[in-house]
């Protein structure tokens, strides 16, 4: 995914990162270039809305039980998928514009 707008770090890299600036899983450094990228960038700030939305729904239910780390394995390798299903759909409808 792409705004279309220049940032200093690129939009999909955020999104796929979105779970470790959430979880507080990245260094000062990372953290610091997340946020302002998504203080600058109103798309990946919706979705980011969403991802805070969806890991307190998770937290919620879940009862505060740590996962197994297995399970964090394969749940960022699905979203990493996702993600990158996202932008191929989002550059081949770009092309063919």
């Amino acid at each position: 995914m792409s705004c279309g707008e220049p940032h200093e770090t690129d939009c999909s890299e955020v999104l796929s990162e979105v779970w470790l600036f959430l979880d507080h899983e990245c260094d000062e450094r990372r953290k610091e270039l997340l946020q302002t990228h998504l203080e600058e960038c109103h798309p990946c700030l919706e979705e980011y809305g969403i991802e805070e939305h969806l890991k307190a729904l998770l937290a919620k239910k879940c009862g505060g039980e740590l996962a197994p780390e297995q399970l964090k394995e394969r749940l960022r390798a699905r979203i990493h998928e996702v993600t990158v299903e996202i932008e191929v759909e989002v550059e081949v409808r770009t092309t063919s514009e």
